[in-house]
């Protein structure tokens, strides 16, 4: 790319651009600088040395193929995508030898294990004489710095929003460059395959019903979007609790890796989906809010994945039950919503977020398991896990967590079932061996006739489980267990 006289003198220098979850070549500032250099040299690190939490399974077989698509589009763009593995504090500086760059762009990542990181590459990039800039991007807003009137962060969504949305349309999304530049010395840089990485699950491969169901990728990430918009969008404040129908997003896992920014879906949510009512598009704009809430919160309380945001839970009589914990994983708990859910995760990467909550409250009401427990399952399994959303939900869920529901309010399986899936098609679809129940008695087969069990084709404690325990007897449980920390605090 030709460059005229007047451009400052850096920008006749090749410039980096480190990915990291902002994989995408829209909205992407970081990239946008760099390609106002002479050449850009895109990219990304796989840091065996990383202060945060190893991705999850479920998350490193959706890392291999947006990876791949990123490549694609970079390489379309005109340069590929170096993929290097080690300390980006060694690494960076070393790429900066290797090209002749004057300058490292990035988006920032609000998870905190990377802060004091990013925060000691940059300031020393800056101290050698480099330029090192980072830009927003992944969120709406910046959470460290969105304050209460009193000066704390938030901690109740509500009031949370209320703040937050009236600006969260103020940044347009910026488009991809038109082009890149290749630096001239980009044959001799070293690569290394993502297949080398062994991302992927091999023996044994799980990962066939992750393919069926999604496809990774920022164009993948648009396209959701578009179909959403034109398909789903209608009917959404009503329709997304019902898991039996396709009427979410479906966006979660495209936002988890950067492949599309909160600002561009609102910009699509203007000028699309002009079917959809005003409660449509405000409860879609909210499920948004409730992501940045949860950055927001882990943001000002690093240790949110581990530890409870309400210090009397740490007092709770959890209970260790390593059978109910597999019958749980496994979706054997005998109670079929449950048994979907958690189905419905092995099989796809993720949950439908109603059945979310029900498996949830399961798990840490009913088994009085550990939160812990499940969110490390969810880390694992889900592909659209994060650190803020999935520590933030399960705390929401368990009574522990900021804004969070009580603990006394333990969801009944059975009604819950009955309230949201009440033909049972999403029970049929990932638990057939209840196909054939009548709906009357799909939630709770061990109320049926043996006659209706006979012609269904199921025996209860041999094709499908009794119910691991009894609803009320967990209640009960629940409570006490409730009480004890309340008359403790």
């Amino acid at each position: 790319m030709l460059r005229m006289e007047r451009d400052p003198p850096h920008l006749q220098d090749p410039a980096i651009v480190w990915f990291r979850n902002d994989l995408r070549t829209e909205d992407n500032a970081a990239l946008v600088a760099a390609s106002h250099h002479s050449a850009a040299i895109p990219v990304f690190i796989r840091e065996t040395n990383s202060p945060a939490r190893p991705l999850g399974a479920a998350r490193a077989w959706w890392l291999h193929y947006s990876l791949s698509s990123l490549s694609r589009a970079l390489e379309s763009l005109g340069t590929p995508l170096i993929q290097l593995s080690g300390d980006p504090a060694d690494l960076i500086p070393d790429l900066i030898r290797k090209t002749g760059a004057s300058a490292v762009y990035w988006n920032r990542r609000y998870d905190p294990a990377f802060q004091s990181a990013d925060s000691a590459l940059k300031a020393g990039l800056q101290r050698d004489g480099f330029i090192a800039e980072s830009f927003a991007g992944q969120l709406l807003h910046e959470p460290t710095r969105l304050r209460t009137g009193s000066g704390t962060h938030y901690k109740v969504y509500s009031p949370f929003w209320r703040a937050l949305e009236p600006d969260v349309e103020i940044r347009p999304p910026l488009p991809a460059p038109e082009s890149l530049t290749p630096v001239d010395t980009i044959s001799s840089l070293p690569t290394e395959t993502l297949d080398s990485w062994h991302l992927l699950p091999t023996k044994p491969d799980w990962s066939g019903g992750l393919a069926e169901a999604w496809i990774p990728g920022e164009a993948g990430a648009h396209d959701q979007l578009t179909d959403f918009l034109e398909d789903r969008m209608q009917g959404y404040a009503d329709r997304r609790d019902i898991p039996g129908v396709d009427a979410t997003s479906g966006l979660s896992p495209h936002l988890a890796a950067g492949e599309i920014t909160p600002a561009q879906i609102f910009e699509a949510l203007k000028n699309t989906g002009n079917d959809a009512s005003p409660a449509d598009r405000t409860k879609f704009r909210k499920e948004i809010g409730w992501r940045e809430f949860a950055w927001h919160l882990l943001s000002n309380d690093p240790a949110l994945p581990d530890k409870n945001h309400n210090a009397k839970f740490d007092k709770f009589p959890w209970l260790s039950n390593a059978a109910a914990l597999t019958a749980w994983q496994k979706g054997l708990t005998g109670y079929p919503v449950v048994d979907a859910g958690m189905r419905q995760l092995w099989q796809t990467g993720w949950m439908h977020n109603r059945v979310r909550m029900i498996v949830a409250s399961f798990l840490t009401k009913h088994l009085l398991i550990d939160w812990r427990e499940g969110e490390s399952w969810f880390w694992d399994t889900l592909v659209d896990a994060d650190p803020a959303s999935n520590a933030a939900s399960w705390q929401w869920v368990a009574g522990s967590g900021a804004d969070a529901a009580p603990y006394f309010r333990i969801f009944n399986p059975v009604l819950q079932g009955e309230k949201f899936d009440p033909d049972g098609d999403y029970v049929r679809r990932f638990v057939p061996e209840l196909a054939k129940m009548p709906s009357k008695f799909i939630h709770k087969p061990w109320a049926a006739p043996d006659a209706v069990l006979d012609t269904a084709g199921v025996r209860l404690g041999d094709t499908y489980p009794h119910p691991i325990i009894d609803h009320k007897l967990a209640r009960t449980r629940a409570l006490a267990a409730y009480q004890q920390i309340k008359d403790a605090a």
